[in-house]
């Protein structure tokens, strides 16, 4: 079954994540970034896709951008992080 979850950022130049897994594989299937820099979050895109929900979880948690406390990697956590408590 596939899940989708919307995550509402905050302190990034990225305004929204959405984001969809295999609840069966536990592999991402969509992502998609609305704001932030088209270039980068393509090649985050392209590696997150098919990957483990919560390797990626744990490859971008705590990443920072510049003197910001978070970064749209970071984001990309929360928004796996808010995913898996409101499918519990």
């Amino acid at each position: 079954m596939i899940k989708t979850y919307t995550h509402i950022c905050n302190g990034t130049c990225s305004r929204s994540i959405e984001i969809s897994y295999d609840t069966e594989t536990n592999k991402i299937t969509d992502f998609i970034v609305n704001g932030g820099c088209n270039g980068n979050l393509k090649g985050v895109k392209a590696l997150l896709l098919n990957r483990d929900i919560d390797e990626v979880h744990d490859l971008l948690k705590g990443i920072k951008c510049g003197m910001r406390p978070t970064s749209c990697p970071d984001q990309i956590a929360l928004a796996i992080e808010e995913l898996k408590a409101a499918t519990n």
